[in-house]
């Protein structure tokens, strides 16, 4: 294995981990100490969109800029960060709330399920072989996630249920919406903004300054966690990972975002994770490999991430 290749896996392994460490930390704040779920999502999104952007600014990235001036792309950045990213970041929260972070990330990975039945309705394309068994294999991994294996009972609350899958069809909709705005500015650029612009919007609902829970020592450390090392640190190194590796390998080693969200809450947060805890959630990453790997054997599409990857080449 090369240097690049290896620093490629460790960026993308390290800011997966990140990821999920940040949804357990997220899940500590709500549960041990009372800090509501709006609270944390207009926070975030405000300070790490403004960190993004001071980050493309120093990087001199023109795209900061020049987003404004096309109406289109205003129109276009403004829905993105509505219902992209609030949609996102507050159903995902929500999720650890009402449930616990290893829950809420195992059920946010159905994503490039419902992303593949979506192209598969709007291209009137049947899934082939592959896709139809990764979508068969997330239906079992779920139904071992919610009910144990006992078809009669709930072994997660209907509200972390909810919220669990209407955060998987949150990052779908945040992975399809900003194609667009991808083809002509830098990631930094279209999710920095996106960030403090959601942010600005929620804090309508929220304002930042409106906060409940406890605060200490742990409880700071722990926002500050969130969005930096969460966030800002995550999100540049799956992104640094890009110019190494294929995006075909970050998404599958991106699974170590729900691995790292189950570890931290069962040994740091006393959570139970029993044997269909496992399978079910061994279920759901082998989706994501299936249809990575799927993915790989199509001719390339001008997909979010191939678009992606091109931008962070020149930007470069």
């Amino acid at each position: 294995m090369n240097n690049s290749r290896f620093k490629g896996i460790a960026l993308v392994i390290f800011g997966a981990t990140l990821w999920g460490v940040s949804g357990t930390v997220a899940e500590f704040l709500f549960q041990k100490n009372n800090f509501t779920t709006e609270w944390l999502v207009v926070i975030r999104l405000l300070l790490s969109g403004i960190l993004l952007l001071t980050y493309g600014l120093v990087k001199k990235d023109q795209g900061v800029r020049e987003i404004w001036k096309d109406k289109k792309d205003v129109m276009r950045l403004v829905s993105f960060s509505i219902l992209g990213m609030i949609g996102s970041q507050y159903t995902y929260f929500a999720a650890i709330k009402y449930g616990n972070a290893a829950t809420a990330t195992i059920l946010q990975y159905l994503a490039p399920v419902i992303i593949t039945c979506y192209v598969a309705i709007f291209s009137k394309k049947l899934p082939n072989k592959s896709q139809v068994a990764a979508i068969l294999l997330a239906i079992v991994g779920t139904f071992f996630i919610i009910t144990k294996g006992n078809i009669n009972s709930l072994s997660i609350s209907k509200e972390a249920l909810f919220w669990g899958l209407c955060s998987a069809f949150a990052g779908a909709l945040y992975t399809l919406q900003p194609v667009n705005l991808l083809k002509k500015y830098s990631s930094i650029t279209v999710v920095g903004w996106g960030m403090l612009v959601g942010g600005i919007a929620f804090s309508f609902i929220n304002p930042p300054w409106k906060f409940s829970g406890t605060w200490s020592v742990e409880t700071v450390l722990a926002v500050g966690f969130v969005v930096i090392f969460g966030t800002l640190l995550a999100y540049y190194c799956y992104l640094e990972s890009l110019n190494y590796i294929q995006p075909m390998e970050t998404s599958i080693l991106g699974a170590f975002e729900p691995l790292s969200a189950a570890f931290l809450s069962v040994i740091w947060l006393k959570n139970p994770f029993g044997i269909s805890n496992f399978v079910g959630t061994a279920c759901i990453i082998l989706t994501t490999i299936i249809l990575a790997y799927a993915k790989k054997d199509e001719p390339k599409e001008e997909t979010c991430e191939n678009i992606e990857k091109d931008k962070l080449k020149e930007y470069s």
